[in-house]
Order: C-alpha cells, then sequence, then structure tokens
C-alpha cells in the first residue's frame, strides 16, 4: 500500500508526513527504529521502495555538461554594398507546365471573346467556356446587365454570395446603395449598364488570383467594347488594378476620370479603343468611415456634371 500516513507529533497532535516508500520524505524523527517500523507495519505499510528518504521538494541537482567545441562562423568578405555574402540559396524550380496551361487559357478566353459580335454571343461564350476552374464553383455566371446604348457602365468586384445566388450584377445590399447613390444625382438604376469585373464567384468569396484574373480579363474588356458606354465607372480595388493595371487601391486613384486602353478588334482594323473610367469605393465602403461617403459624395457630384455635359444638359 502506498498513501499518506499520520505521524504522532509532540502533544497529542497529528501531522501529516510519507513514508519513505510513498516517496514524500520528512519521517518524525524517533529514536527506536524498530518501534518506528512497527507502527508503519501497524498502520499496513508493507512495501519499501528506498532505503533513504528523499526531499522531492527540493531543486534538482545542476548537472554540469562539459562545453562543446563549436566552430567560429567565418566571416563573409564586404562585397561594397553594404552586404555580407551568404550562400546561394536554390531558387524554386518554375512551374511551367501550370504556367503554360494558364497562358493557353488565357489564349482561349481571348479567342473567345474576339469572336462575340454583341453582348449576347459574349454571354454565350461565357457561359460554354470551361477553361477557369471558378465556373465550376460558382452557382451562376454573371454577365452584363442594362440597357442598351446607356451612357453609363459600373464595373463592380468579382460576385459576391448575393450575385452568384441570383446570377445579377450588384445585387444585395451593394446594389440598394447602388440604387440610392445614383438616385441622389437623378439617375436611375434601371439606366445603368453593371457587370462584376470577372464572371464567377472564387470558392468561400476569397480574392480571385492573378491567374484567374488574367484568364477573366478578355470578357470584360470585350464587354466595354461591345456595350460601348461614354463612361465607364469602376467600383472597387479589383477593377481598378485589372482595367488600369496599377497596383493601388481605388481610394488612391479615385476623383478624376482616367484613360484605359482595351484589345484592337481584329476583325475591325484601326487604333484601339480607348474608355474614360472613374475610379471609385466599392459602395459597401460606404459603412466603412465619414471620409468613404465624404469621397463618394464628391464622385458621384463629378459623375452627374459628367453625364449632364455628354448630353448637353
Amino acid at each position: 500500500m502506498r498513501r499518506p500516513l499520520p505521524n504522532p507529533a509532540p502533544g497529542g497532535r497529528m501531522a501529516r508526513a510519507c513514508i519513505t516508500c510513498v516517496g514524500r520524505g520528512h519521517i518524525h524523527p524517533m529514536t527506536d527504529s524498530i518501534t518506528l517500523l512497527r507502527l508503519y507495519v501497524e498502520w499496513g505499510a508493507d512495501d519499501a521502495l528506498d532505503t533513504h528518504p528523499h526531499d522531492r521538494m527540493a531543486r534538482p541537482a545542476t548537472i554540469d555538461h562539459p562545453a562543446t567545441a563549436t566552430q567560429p562562423t567565418p566571416i563573409q568578405p564586404d562585397t561594397g554594398n553594404g552586404h555580407r555574402n551568404s550562400p546561394p540559396r536554390p531558387a524554386p524550380a518554375p512551374a511551367r507546365g501550370t504556367a503554360t496551361l494558364i497562358d493557353q487559357a488565357v489564349t482561349a478566353a481571348r479567342t473567345a471573346a474576339q469572336a462575340a459580335r454583341t453582348l449576347d454571343e459574349l454571354h454565350a461564350a461565357i457561359r460554354g467556356f470551361d477553361a477557369c476552374t471558378l465556373r465550376d464553383s460558382a452557382t451562376h455566371s454573371v454577365f452584363v446587365e442594362g440597357p442598351t446604348g446607356a451612357p453609363l457602365m459600373l464595373i463592380g468586384e468579382a460576385p459576391d454570395a448575393d450575385e452568384d445566388r441570383s446570377g445579377h450584377p450588384f445585387a444585395g445590399e451593394s446594389g440598394a446603395l447602388v440604387s440610392a447613390m445614383f438616385a441622389s444625382i437623378g439617375v436611375e438604376r434601371t439606366s445603368l449598364l453593371c457587370a462584376p469585373v470577372i464572371p464567377w464567384r472564387p470558392p468561400g468569396g476569397r480574392p480571385p488570383s492573378a491567374a484567374e484574373t488574367r484568364i477573366c480579363l478578355p470578357f470584360i474588356q470585350r464587354a466595354i467594347v461591345l456595350a460601348q458606354p461614354a463612361r465607364v465607372v469602376l467600383m472597387g480595388n479589383l477593377p481598378v488594378s485589372v482595367l488600369l493595371e496599377e497596383r493601388t487601391t481605388a481610394a488612391r486613384m479615385r476623383g478624376r476620370w482616367r484613360e484605359i486602353t482595351l484589345p484592337a478588334d481584329p476583325a475591325q482594323p484601326g487604333p484601339a479603343p480607348t474608355f474614360m473610367a472613374l475610379p471609385m469605393r466599392h459602395p459597401l465602403q460606404l459603412r466603412a468611415s465619414a471620409t468613404a461617403r465624404r469621397d463618394t459624395w464628391k464622385d458621384m457630384l463629378l459623375i452627374r456634371e459628367t453625364l449632364e455635359s455628354i448630353s448637353g444638359g
């Protein structure tokens, strides 16, 4: 049996102690070892684990390890530019197979887009395009919507959950905000062309990869050329970076119209088509801060002024 055992103490009090075999140590000193042993037997201690008590509360003894000799790191010579030479790291092998597949998908998308002569034909080409895996995971393909000949085309971010479920651009909360924004300058939502920058929602709403945006780019470029809007509004960071080829945010680019150049139509000789585009914050960013709302209002006034000048009003 291994258990804490009471140890008689002077004055008739009982103090907690533990026999050596239990492993706690600190036995009350008794001069008669035989009497103490008999007492332990009467208490039921019938197994001895050690011959000497151990203080289990004491700090363990420090073991001195001999110092191991280490080789000093050689000092690399200075190259003169403030950096030391270091052993070259092996460069990762380029994924040539993957790059080739992406290039093939981009070429296929460009061919399919350029073959479309109308927006309906472009929509059919997007539906039948199977070289982008986003199509397989999306619920709907989201296309350009709006009246033919509309002077203003809005291009938003990749489809969100509402747009993916409904199959319509600027659906849900973002659509309600767009309607309110343009109503404030006297423009009906139904008079606008609307489209996402890519036609499919990435799984889980993650940002699309650079390869995915490259593959989808010919479709939105062709949509702009076929729609022929007087002005384009880029709502959000992704359409700004993709169509303006600027690695920055819409908040930094906003405030003035900028020219975008799109690929020339092989069937129609002439210079590459250009359009004037206004970068803007995405409508959902109106919730972010008062600064976002102030900037958006300034951009809306610029849009109203531009539309009035186009219409001659």
